[in-house]
C-alpha cells in the first residue's frame, strides 16, 4: 500500500506524461480534495497510508485532468477576490484578471457616492457564477445588487454562491437577456403608472457591469482544450467579430432613459478595448471613458463615468 506522498508523487509523474502544465501543483491540489485536507495537514501526513476507499476517486479525477478538463470544474472550487466560489460546467471559471474590473467599479462607486442617502444599485449582466455580483454585495453592504443570466443552470450556481458567502439577502437574481429583464420592468412600471395600479418605482440602476461573451465564433476551435471542450459555449461567443453583446448592450442602455447609469464597467479581450470605448462613446450618456490595462498590460476594462 503506498503512502499518501507516494500516490501525489505517482500523480505528479502521471500528469506530467500527459503534459499537464503545473503538474505538481495540480496534483497537490487533487490530492488534497480528494482526502478533504488542506495543504499543511497533507504534509503532517505525508507518510500516512492513502487510504484504499479513496482509490477509485483519486484515480478518476486524474484521469479528468489529464484529459483536459479545469482543475476548477474537477474540484468544483474557485477563489475569487480572497472568496470560496462553487464552480460546474455550466459557468466560466472566474479569472484573475475581472478581480480588477471589481476594484475599479468600487473604487469609482465610492467616489461618485461618497455619502449617498440611498442604497447604491448595481446590475451584473451576465453573472455566470455570481463572482462580480456576490463580491460587490460583499465589499459593499450598502449597496443592492442585482444578477442576470440567460442561463438557469447559471443562476442557480450564482444562487449558491450568494449562500456560500452570506449576501443572499442583498443580491437579487433575474433570469433574461442582458438587461432585458429591466427594460421590461421599466415598461410594465410605465404601464402600472397609467392605470394609476401602483405608486411606486423599480429602482433606477446606477451601475452596470458586465464580463460578456467576446471570443470570435471562429476562434473558439482553437482555443485551448480546457476553455473549447470544457466552458459553456454560451458565455465565450461573442459573434463573428466579438463584439455583438457589446453592440447590444449600448443599445439597450440607451433604452433605459431617462434614468440610466452613471457608472458601466466592460471587460473586453484582446485588442477590443478601442472599439467597446467607440460604442459607450457614441451613446453620449458618459462624460469619461476609461480603458483600463490588466496586469499582463492589456487594455482589459472599458470603463463609462458620468460624474
Amino acid at each position: 500500500m503506498s503512502t499518501i506522498r507516494e500516490a501525489y508523487l505517482e500523480a505528479s509523474s502521471f500528469l506530467q506524461r500527459h503534459d499537464v502544465t503545473d503538474h505538481t501543483i495540480i496534483a497537490e491540489l487533487l490530492l488534497g480534495h480528494t482526502l478533504s485536507l488542506r495543504r499543511t495537514e497533507l504534509y503532517l501526513l505525508w507518510s500516512d497510508p492513502f487510504p484504499e476507499e479513496k482509490a477509485a476517486e483519486w484515480a478518476g479525477y486524474l484521469q479528468r485532468k489529464a484529459d483536459g478538463e479545469p482543475v476548477q470544474y474537477i474540484t468544483g472550487e474557485q477563489e475569487f477576490y480572497g472568496r470560496p466560489f462553487h464552480v460546474e460546467r455550466s459557468v466560466l471559471i472566474p479569472r484573475p484578471e475581472t478581480e480588477l474590473l471589481v476594484e475599479q467599479i468600487m473604487l469609482i462607486g465610492r467616489q461618485l457616492w461618497p455619502d449617498a442617502a440611498r442604497p447604491i444599485v448595481a446590475a451584473d449582466i451576465g453573472t455566470g457564477s455570481g463572482a462580480i455580483a456576490v463580491t460587490l454585495a460583499a465589499e459593499c453592504p450598502a449597496w443592492q445588487v442585482h444578477a442576470v443570466d440567460l442561463s438557469p443552470e447559471a443562476l442557480d450556481t450564482a444562487r449558491g454562491n450568494a449562500v456560500l458567502n452570506g449576501v443572499t439577502e442583498r443580491v437579487a437574481f433575474h433570469q433574461g437577456d442582458l438587461l432585458g429583464p429591466f427594460i421590461a420592468m421599466k415598461s410594465e412600471q410605465k404601464e402600472a403608472r397609467q392605470t394609476q395600479a401602483t405608486d411606486s418605482d423599480i429602482p433606477a440602476l446606477d451601475i452596470v457591469v458586465s464580463n460578456p461573451p467576446y471570443i470570435e465564433t471562429d476562434i473558439i476551435a482553437t482555443l485551448d482544450i480546457q476553455v473549447r471542450c470544457y466552458e459553456p459555449v454560451m458565455a465565450l461567443d461573442g459573434g463573428p467579430d466579438g463584439l455583438v453583446l457589446y453592440r447590444r448592450l449600448a443599445e439597450q442602455l440607451m433604452q433605459l432613459a431617462p434614468k440610466q447609469p452613471r457608472l458601466v464597467g466592460l471587460e473586453v479581450g484582446q485588442g477590443q478595448a478601442p472599439d467597446v470605448a467607440k460604442l459607450l462613446h457614441n451613446t453620449g450618456l458618459w462624460e469619461e471613458i476609461r480603458i483600463v490595462p490588466d496586469l499582463a498590460g492589456i487594455e482589459r476594462h472599458v470603463i463609462g463615468i458620468r460624474w
